[in-house]
């Protein structure tokens, strides 16, 4: 807690240490790298600032790094459920989170929402196959259900909370399963629907120690880490049967 009270008073004393209309927004996040070892178990980012002015809405949004999302529609196919159809979008954020004080559409116009991306509704998720797009639309909505029943994509309007009139604070909870890679957290400041500041901080989460190694070497030496695992599994059967034996 002291530490997030010194950040928070490094943030006001950097704000009206600027010139007048110089920096309308000041933002900072209590942890720029997150570890990810052997008992990480999901965590508590908090992200905080200051801003210029009295009355206005805050809106926070942590995209996580892009990735390829194959989204597979199950048919029945003789009495059996199988693979039918799928879609493959490109450059889909891994992870998704928006914090507001108060609903985004009740802040913005949809089209500053739309122009933004801001909300899941508002993702621009491309299909790497040409189709319609009422023929992606299923698609698209199943990969928002997924990520969000993962706990991967999180809308939680009304968590930024108002310190006073310049001060405000919210957390984002990264699950046990957050990719690992570069994030951004985007925060704006709106006013009569405008956006009149923003920032953009970039936060890192990645595995360290043990976990990295391994993780490394699993990418570098793909082969050798297949063997490895089978050889693994090959001496730890042997050895439960041998247990069982002199049992």
């Amino acid at each position: 807690m002291k530490r997030i009270a010194s950040l928070i008073g490094a943030a006001i004393v950097a704000l009206t240490a600027v010139e007048p209309r110089a920096q309308a927004l000041v933002t900072d996040v209590s942890d720029h790298l997150v570890a990810i070892t052997s008992s990480y178990a999901g965590t508590d980012l908090l992200l905080f600032g200051a801003f210029e002015g009295g009355g206005g809405d805050i809106v926070v949004v942590l995209r996580g790094p892009e990735e390829r999302i194959v989204v597979r529609r199950k048919d029945q196919v003789f009495g059996i459920w199988a693979n039918a159809d799928s879609r493959a979008f490109r450059a889909a954020p891994s992870f998704y989170a928006v914090a507001s004080n108060r609903p985004v559409q009740q802040i913005a116009p949809p089209r500053t929402l739309a122009r933004l991306q801001i909300g899941a509704e508002n993702l621009r998720l491309m299909a790497m196959t040409p189709a319609a797009d009422e023929d992606a639309k299923p698609f698209r909505d199943a990969l928002l259900r997924l990520k969000s029943g993962q706990s991967l994509y999180q809308d939680q309007a009304g968590q930024v909370v108002f310190l006073g009139n310049q001060l405000f604070r919210t957390r984002i909870r990264l699950p046990s399963n957050v990719p690992i890679g570069t994030y951004t957290a985007e925060v704006y400041l709106f006013r009569s629907g405008n956006v009149v500041a923003a920032q953009t901080t970039p936060i890192f989460v990645n595995k360290l120690g043990f976990e990295r190694a391994v993780f490394d070497w699993a990418h570098r030496h793909s082969v050798l880490y297949g063997l490895a695992s089978v050889l693994i599994a090959l001496a730890a059967g042997w050895l439960a049967a041998m247990a069982l034996r002199r049992n």
